[in-house]
């Protein structure tokens, strides 16, 4: 009896958790990895064998012709730098105005300023869907149709991205910005120079939700663009269904392609973003 318990606390039952454990991330792993994996497979397929039923998981010969068909098929190139270009404006116009925001509804005392913040908060209370037609209208008065400046203009400030900078602008200790100031420091000095290196995780966080919803956005750049050549890639890629038949091979590839970049920066910042939302909270 005391064999069996010796045994029992040197470690073997930990060993059959351990086994749980693993077996239980690997799952999660392949259930997430499952879609990319399809979408590779389908890309090599010819389109009989992407519509056939029951649909074959491996394709009978793997033909990449799917991936240098694209530039025939649309101006792919044209639209991923659009896709580029427009979601580094994006990021970068949050950053800035969402922080500056953030920091005056933190750090800056003035008459009606919870008011102010409740109503930007507001805003996120508001489907996004009934916002469409006033900034197509403004945009249309604008003259700004069919350009790259109506994609990033209605999207350069956000109230969650203001939320967040403000909470974390919250969690920085009040004696360092009264230091700052008897050093001379205005609220310029102490927002660039000490707070923004402070809230690092926080910009690296706002910065990567961001451009996951530039990236993805698909609504907005058909509504106000319908030239191929002023289209984003999601919103491109679009033209590949059509009404009775679409090109899956064709699609998937782009679709492919066009994730690689996200999966790039998500695993260069994950530690800095995983970080930054886990101390959201922390005030």
């Amino acid at each position: 009896m005391e064999n069996k318990m010796k045994l029992s606390r040197s470690g073997r039952h930990p060993r059959y958790g351990k086994a749980v454990v693993h077996a239980v991330l690997f799952f999660g792993c392949f259930i997430t990895l499952a879609p990319f994996i399809w979408m590779f497979l389908t890309s090599m397929k010819t389109q009989v064998e992407a519509v056939s039923i029951p649909p074959s998981i491996l394709p009978r010969s793997w033909r990449p012709d799917a991936y240098t068909s694209l530039p025939d098929k649309l101006p792919f190139f044209t639209m991923y730098w659009n896709t580029i270009l427009t979601s580094l404006i994006i990021v970068a116009g949050q950053l800035l105005f969402c922080s500056a925001a953030g920091y005056a509804f933190a750090r800056i005392h003035f008459p009606g300023r919870n008011i102010l913040f409740i109503l930007c908060l507001s805003v996120l209370m508001i489907p996004s869907s009934f916002l469409i037609l006033p900034q197509y209208l403004l945009i249309q008065k604008m003259g700004l149709l069919n350009t790259l400046h109506a994609i990033y203009l209605p999207n350069l400030f956000s109230a969650f991205g203001t939320f967040l900078m403000r909470q974390f602008f919250m969690s920085i200790p009040l004696e360092l910005e009264d230091a700052a100031r008897i050093d001379g420091c205005g609220h310029g000095r102490i927002y660039s120079r000490i707070m923004l290196p402070l809230i690092k995780p926080g910009l690296v966080s706002l910065g990567v939700l961001t451009l996951r919803f530039a990236w993805n956005n698909l609504m907005w750049p058909m509504i106000v663009n319908t030239e191929k050549t002023k289209m984003t890639l999601t919103a491109g890629l679009s033209y590949l269904q059509g009404q009775y038949i679409s090109d899956y091979p064709s699609i998937m590839a782009g679709a492919l392609l066009a994730t690689i970049p996200l999966i790039i920066i998500y695993a260069i910042f994950q530690r800095q973003f995983i970080e930054g939302i886990a101390l959201t909270g922390i005030k």
